[in-house]
């Protein structure tokens, strides 16, 4: 038996109608339509849903005291995180890049890296080399385009040139089908991480990265592949939540990896203190849906 859709799209004036039904209340009806002429209404629902009550219960939709304005305030704080977060993930990017194409430019020669015999999982090893001769042959790039203008063999740029034009998502399965522990933990090192921790952190943090982009709601967001938990250094692992369910799958634990690998990275940065900034602004003091533990303040990443 089918199952059809009937949901009638509805106009800006009958969504606010309908919200109001509900039990959310507006203080600005003109607000109210210019956000969701610019927002649109499917967008906010991601965050009016924390204002409303579980779908088992009976009764108004909305928790006593929803406003519109509350709605939007959230929204804004998300923004905010996003921005933020997206600019910390750019440091950590930023130096894989680099020290990958270091330490494995310093193999032999800048090609080294196209050895099968580095990798440990061959089949990957043929699929990430596809998608970037793929990418090498469509890239727009002065300096990829240079080195197709005038160099035949090999057929793939150097890896210090390639590294600068694959997706982070890329990057992180390049470096994580290493073969060699010892050649994933001198990348590492830099980080201030082992390998063991570095590599699971890059694919949630890339995770992380691509919700940023594509401008999905991110403050109380799961993850479905959670950091390893560093043991060491000791005032990162006092930092983390070890024991909260909820926390390995919300964003505590991964911002407070990115703060200390940024520390590492770039110890002059602002970062740090923009961040502590904007969270202690949180419109709803919920920083329990983020995974926060309430003495998060007291933790020695983000002590004072």
């Amino acid at each position: 038996m089918s199952r059809n859709f009937s949901k009638p799209s509805l106009s800006i004036e009958n969504q606010i109608e309908h919200l109001r039904k509900h039990g959310m209340q507006f203080a600005d009806r003109d607000y109210a339509i210019n956000w969701l002429t610019h927002s649109s209404y499917y967008r906010l629902s991601a965050y009016w849903l924390y204002f409303e009550h579980p779908k088992k219960l009976t009764g108004p939709r909305f928790k006593v005291g929803t406003t519109f304005e509350r709605v939007t305030a959230l929204y804004e704080f998300d923004r905010e995180l996003r921005r933020l977060t997206f600019k910390g993930t750019e440091h950590l990017e930023v130096a894989l890049r680099g020290n990958w194409a270091y330490q494995l430019g310093q193999l032999d020669h800048g090609h080294s890296y196209l050895d099968a015999a580095l990798y440990k999982d061959r089949a990957e090893f043929h699929r990430n080399l596809a998608k970037l001769a793929n990418g090498v042959g469509r890239s727009s790039e002065t300096y990829i385009k240079h080195y197709r203008d005038n160099y035949d063999v090999p057929a793939l740029p150097p890896v210090w040139m390639v590294a600068e034009m694959m997706s982070f998502g890329e990057l992180s399965r390049w470096y994580s089908n290493i073969k060699d522990r010892s050649l994933r933990n001198k990348i590492a090192d830099p980080l201030g991480l082992t390998e063991t921790v570095l590599v699971p952190l890059v694919r949630h943090i890339n995770d992380i990265r691509n919700t940023c982009a594509h401008h999905g709601r991110l403050w109380n967001r799961g993850f479905r592949m959670p950091p390893k938990l560093a043991e060491k250094p000791q005032h990162l692992n006092e930092s983390l939540d070890l024991t909260a369910r909820q926390a390995g799958l919300r964003i505590y634990n991964g911002l407070t990896m990115l703060a200390y690998v940024i520390g590492n990275i770039s110890p002059t940065t602002t970062w740090h203190s923009e961040l502590i900034e904007l969270l202690i602004s949180h419109p709803e003091n919920a920083l329990h849906e983020m995974g926060f533990p309430t003495d998060w303040r007291d933790r020695p990443i983000w002590g004072a």
